[in-house]
């Protein structure tokens, strides 16, 4: 089966990673997948495995939207007219290009499935929340001309549904990762920062993953000198926060690890993996540090929640992040055996849902689904 993938390959974001890890999962399985992306130029494929690739026009991208040139549907026409693929798969990019996709493959009488996982909140409780739920009801209506929609839990699938989306319509798969290679293991980090107890955030230093909250927790309780808390990522309030929030804490700073390896040996080294976010689709990062086997403490925005419920985290709300961590996190330091527990529940939650090698299976028998679907459909008119 040949599957046009049209996604993302940077910025860096959980989109990519999303859009590299199933291509390079179906490639494995035999698939051929052909990769439709906005680029200016050749990109980095060492993490991507070989296939065919277009690049579309685009004026600006960053790691939230996208704005495409006005050619750049009649390239992506064109190019899925003469790839002749079985079925397009959107992950949506947050594009003029989305809403234009539907139209262009009944045009072609092309199969389509869409993934569709903007961050989210469903109780609304802040004004990141209800700017992101715009932008839920901007699409709503246009998730009807998908042939199927994938969300990744029943929060978001509920949020679609009071928005009009039907039932019939959306398929729950939710994110998933490699847990032979994101699992518990030796790492020799704490040893080389002195870290007797190390607290990790890993993702992006913006105002909606409310890194500050967690800052400001670490800083009114002095957690002493043998407990270290590493932030991983990059973002627009990085400067900032690290001029105020640095060493003289025990704050260690480390920017966007891009490699792989790196980032699992730090998860492999933390005791507590906190996400204090005030919106969130479904947190690969929280994923891959639940498959190491380490506690997590994260808010019920998006998904996250729904992950950690039934005793596999701790789960906060997203009001009131600070004094709640101020709360939590001397317990964790001090009590080895609450971390270790919830680790190991941790782990046990992803094998149980959120494997890789099982969201790839739902998403082939849904690719068979929908072929069926539109051969039947296309028989009836004949």
């Amino acid at each position: 089966m040949h599957i046009a993938w049209l996604g993302k390959k940077s910025p860096f974001c959980g989109n990519v990673t999303y859009g590299r890890e199933i291509t390079n999962s179906l490639l494995d399985r035999g698939y051929q997948v052909s990769f439709l992306h906005f680029s200016q130029e050749e990109t980095d494929s060492n993490h991507w495995q070989h296939c065919k690739e277009v690049t579309l026009p685009f004026f600006y991208k960053s790691q939230i939207y996208t704005i495409p040139t006005p050619k750049s549907s009649k390239i992506l026409m064109n190019a899925l007219a003469k790839l002749k693929p079985h079925v397009v798969h959107g992950s949506l990019t947050l594009s003029t290009l989305d809403f234009r996709l539907p139209e262009i493959c009944q045009a072609l009488n092309l199969p389509l499935i869409a993934t569709f996982h903007p961050p989210f909140d469903s109780k609304l409780r802040n004004f990141k929340s209800s700017t992101q739920f715009l932008t839920y009801q901007l699409y709503a209506p246009f998730l009807a001309h998908y042939d199927k929609v994938i969300v990744f839990s029943r929060l978001q699938q509920e949020l679609l549904m009071k928005l009009g989306v039907h039932k019939d319509k959306l398929a729950i798969i939710p994110n998933g990762v490699d847990t032979v290679k994101y699992s518990p293991g030796v790492s020799c980090l704490k040893s080389q920062i002195k870290a007797k107890r190390l607290f990790v955030y890993v993702g992006r230093i913006a105002t909606e993953k409310n890194v500050e909250a967690l800052l400001k927790a670490w800083k009114q309780l002095d957690m002493g000198e043998q407990s270290k808390l590493l932030i991983v990522g990059d973002g627009p309030l990085k400067p900032s926060l690290e001029d105020f929030y640095g060493r003289e804490h025990n704050i260690y700073w480390l920017g966007f690890v891009a490699d792989e390896q790196k980032r699992i040996d730090i998860l492999r080294a933390a005791d507590v993996f906190i996400l204090p976010s005030l919106v969130e689709g479904l947190s690969l990062s929280l994923l891959e540090a639940m498959a190491c086997g380490v506690a997590c403490i994260a808010t019920d925005a998006g998904a996250d929640g729904e992950v950690l419920e039934d005793g596999a985290g701790v789960v906060l709300d997203t009001q009131g992040v600070t004094t709640q961590l101020k709360t939590l996190l001397p317990l964790f330091r001090d009590h080895n055996e609450i971390t270790q527990l919830l680790g190991q529940k941790a782990r046990q939650r992803v094998l149980d849902k959120y494997s890789l090698t099982s969201n790839i299976s739902q998403v082939e028998k849904l690719y068979q689904e929908v072929l069926e679907r539109k051969n039947i459909s296309i028989m009836s008119h004949l």
